[in-house]
């Protein structure tokens, strides 16, 4: 089934990477919802931290859209499912506008703007430079077809001298706006890992509340809603779920908390509209498991509550349990962490459920970072044998005194990625899948279904013992 749709929308951009596109698009997302505005927020690329936090400045489940993830009427279906209630979209591009995985810019975040016909505003680090910012954008006006940029905003304005040699060059000499300027903002959420902080350990209001202060005293946002309307329509193809395909009665196990909250929105719904139930636990708190037939466990910073994490061994024992009686489990890198015998972090070690025969060390840098492209070499419940799967992976840590023996499989031969050594990844224990890669049910359409069919036996069988 196919729907014309057309919702104002915006896309935020830059020149680089590190401009200051997120904490804007916070900023600007706050101030809109000030004045009462219903809007959705997206996120281009597989972050998971700044999709966070521009869900908990919406109030909407923030999405991904990725080109190299899921195709173009995917990422057309996801700004749409996530957009169709509400009177505005905002989406946050990553890195500079045509950083893309080649020298053609493929997937980049200029290709994801001509998809949904979406204006540009163009971000803007001004440190350290004046008139050469005005070169910048008729070089970014002239080197791309099919894009529209309406905008600018100057980041990191030193002084009102900088701002009006800046504003006046780049509107002299390029005919586009200048909407507004940010003077350097000091006390950031303390930057870790991935960039900012995560939404769940920020609790400060005081920074959001001056963010929201400086881009109303300093931006043009009503300018910026009128480009927002000034749109075209979209042609939208809805996928069907097909009806005899109902797991109505399984329950599976998602923990959620400050250690783990990396799952795409998607995953969790394409679960829920299959027919599962959700039943979030939370590994810090929670004693015991949940009366469930599978277990999903997401990404996260495992080794900042590693303490915590390590003194709940009554959930620890019964994680471990679980997968030991063949409940079907998918753990994707710090639930992988979590299924080893430790996390060393800070020269510090913490005992973790001690599944897999291996431990984990977080380092300085990082250890994993990109796209991954995996053949699936391995007979699993979850993949078929030859698909290819792509992913993602960011992280710091890395397995040492590993003990693999006959009794565990590595599923994946990267093409593409780190993964455990460069060459392996996803390791199969019974019904457990444990992998440094972060999968999208967009890309991966079979694991969900598989997933919930391996939950499904799990239950019969436990019926009937």
């Amino acid at each position: 089934m196919k729907v014309f749709y057309n919702i104002p929308r915006v896309l935020i951009s830059s020149h680089k990477g590190g401009a200051g596109k997120t904490v804007f698009t916070i900023g600007l997302i706050s101030a809109l919802k000030s004045l009462g505005l219903n809007l959705a927020a997206f996120k281009k690329g597989p972050d998971y931290i700044d999709a966070g936090w521009l869900s908990k400045i919406s109030k909407t489940s923030c999405r991904n859209l990725d080109l190299f993830l899921f195709d173009e009427k995917d990422n057309l279906y996801s700004f749409y499912a996530g957009s169709k209630n509400c009177e505005l979209a905002v989406i946050e591009g990553n890195r500079g506008l045509f950083d893309g995985l080649d020298i053609f810019g493929s997937c980049s975040t200029a290709k994801l703007a001509q998809i949904l016909k979406a204006p540009i505003i163009l971000v803007l680090d001004c440190t350290k430079t004046t008139r050469s910012l005005a070169a910048l954008v008729k070089g970014f006006l002239e080197f791309e077809k099919g894009i529209e940029i309406k905008g600018v905003i100057l980041n990191k304005i030193a002084r009102p001298r900088h701002e009006n040699i800046i504003r006046n060059s780049v509107e002299y000499y390029t005919n586009i706006k200048v909407l507004g300027a940010i003077p350097k903002i000091k006390n950031l959420p303390t930057e870790r890992h991935l960039g900012l902080i995560t939404s769940y350990e920020y609790n400060d209001k005081t920074f959001l509340e001056q963010l929201q202060k400086i881009i109303k005293e300093n931006v043009d946002i009503e300018e910026i809603l009128k480009i927002s309307k000034n749109v075209s329509t979209l042609e939208i193809e809805i996928p069907q779920i097909e009806d005899n395909i109902n797991y109505r009665g399984i329950k599976i196990g998602v923990f959620k908390d400050e250690a783990f909250q990396f799952y795409y929105p998607e995953n969790l719904e394409f679960l829920a509209k299959l027919g599962a139930e959700l039943i979030f636990i939370n590994a810090l708190k929670d004693k015991k498991l949940p009366n469930v037939s599978a277990l999903y466990l997401g990404g996260g910073f495992p080794e900042i509550k590693a303490e915590e994490l390590s003194e709940n061994k009554e959930l620890l024992k019964e994680v471990n349990d679980a997968i030991l009686e063949g409940m079907p489990v998918y753990a994707e890198c710090g639930g992988l962490m979590y299924l080893g015998e430790k996390i060393i972090w800070n020269e510090k070690e913490y005992p973790m459920s001690k599944v897999l025969p291996i431990t984990f060390i977080v380092e300085r840098f990082p250890q994993g970072h990109g796209y991954i492209i995996a053949k699936v070499k391995e007979k699993n419940p979850y993949f078929d044998v030859g698909t290819s799967i792509k992913g993602h992976e960011f992280h710091y840590s890395k397995p040492v005194e590993t003990k693999i023996d006959k009794k565990f499989k590595f599923v994946f031969e990267l093409e593409k990625g780190n993964g455990f050594d460069g060459k392996r990844d996803g390791i199969l224990y019974k019904n457990l899948f444990a992998t440094y890669t972060h999968i999208h049910i967009f890309s991966v359409k079979c694991w969900a279904v598989n997933f919930l069919k391996k939950a499904q036996e799990f239950k019969e069988q436990n019926k009937n013992n």
